[in-house]
Parts: structure tokens; sequence; C-alpha cells
């Protein structure tokens, strides 16, 4: 039985690439990548949790709680990370774990949850990332609580950014998915990736 989590969507970058704006809120096959992300995360979790700066009204059509950055300065994915395991010690106490995907990640595999807690556990390691096509992706990835004063540190004290750097630190286990019919960790950075998104999703009948 897989351990209860907590899915928390990232949402915090400034998608430059994009040319600004919110990158989740982008319309792909009718939806917005954020609607997609969760539709296919939900079902995993106990709850779902975004992270994102600025005004959090903006996300407002999805019931969600937002939780923003606690470092300052955009200090990259592992300030959300850290945002997300501060929420959940203080309004969902009773869970241990906390799994972070990229908000503009709209293919993102039913069983990521499940596949991440059989992947530390086989290794014995207390930290998880998911990988498709011979490349890990560190930012889709599983977090205990048991480490967030650690990664309290590491961000605020050492001034650390790179998230294999930390997790190195403790052990990290990986995952891999088949890319075929779609790399599911395929994301959209920039306006082209959001018209290969359309194709795939017409080409595979995705929902």
């Amino acid at each position: 039985m897989t351990a209860p989590t907590l899915g928390l969507l990232l949402a915090g970058g400034l998608a430059r690439r994009m040319g600004g704006g919110d990158k989740p809120l982008r319309i792909i096959a009718g939806r917005t990548i954020l609607a997609h992300v969760i539709e296919r995360l939900a079902p995993q979790c106990e709850s779902l949790l975004i992270n994102a700066n600025g005004d959090p009204a903006r996300f407002a059509d999805y019931g969600l709680p937002v939780a923003a950055d606690s470092v300052p300065d955009f200090a990259g994915p592992l300030a959300g990370i850290l945002a997300g395991l501060d929420w959940m010690a203080e309004n969902r106490p009773e869970l241990d774990w906390l799994v972070s995907v990229a908000a503009d990640t709209p293919f993102i595999p039913r069983d990521l949850v499940a596949r991440l807690h059989e992947a530390r556990e086989a290794q014995g390691v207390p930290l998880a990332c998911a990988a498709s096509g011979g490349w890990t992706h560190p930012v889709i990835g599983l977090w205990p609580l048991s480490l967030r004063d650690d990664l309290r540190h590491a961000l605020t004290v050492e001034d650390e950014r790179k998230i294999d750097r930390w997790t190195a630190r403790h052990g990290c286990a990986s995952a891999e998915w088949p890319v075929d019919p779609v790399d599911p960790f395929f994301n959209a950075n920039k306006p082209d990736d959001l018209d290969e998104a359309e194709r795939l999703f017409a080409s595979l009948a995705l929902t």
C-alpha cells in the first residue's frame, strides 16, 4: 500500500522562455495545463497544494491552497519544495511524504506516486525522483517531511540551489518511465512546446 502523500504543484517559475506569465495556465486541448496535471495527480494523493509566488487569486478557480516561497528572490524548485513541506507540517501533520511535480507537465504518469515510493523502498533511501529517456527529472520527486530542517539549512545557510546536489547527500532512488508513445515528463517551456502538446493530445486521443 502506498504511503499517504501530499501532491505539490510547482508553479513558481518565471517562464522566461515562454515570454513570462504563468505557464501552467496556458491552454492545451481545451483546458489549462494545470487542469491536466491536477486531473492526473489528484487520484494519487491525499490532497493537492500549489506553490506559486505573487497574487494567489489567479489560481482561485482550482480551489486549492497556494503556498508561496519563504526563501526570497526566486530561489528555485528547492524553495518551492520547502514551502510545500512547511505547509504540510502545519496543515496536514499526519502526512510524512510530499510528491512534487512541475505544473507544466500535462502527461504526468498516473502511477507516479506509487512507483516513486517503490523505488525509494527498494533502494533503502529517503528520496526518489523520476527518469525517462536517459534523463533524470529532479523536480519530479518524493520528499520526506523528516528532511525539512536539513533542506531549510541548505537553502538559507549554504545557499544551495541545485536539487541533485542536495538529494545526493541523503540518497535518491530513480524510477524510470518509457518515452513511447509520449514522454510523461514532457513540459511546456517554449511556445513551440504548446503546439507539440496539442499535436500529442490529438494524435494519441489523450484526455
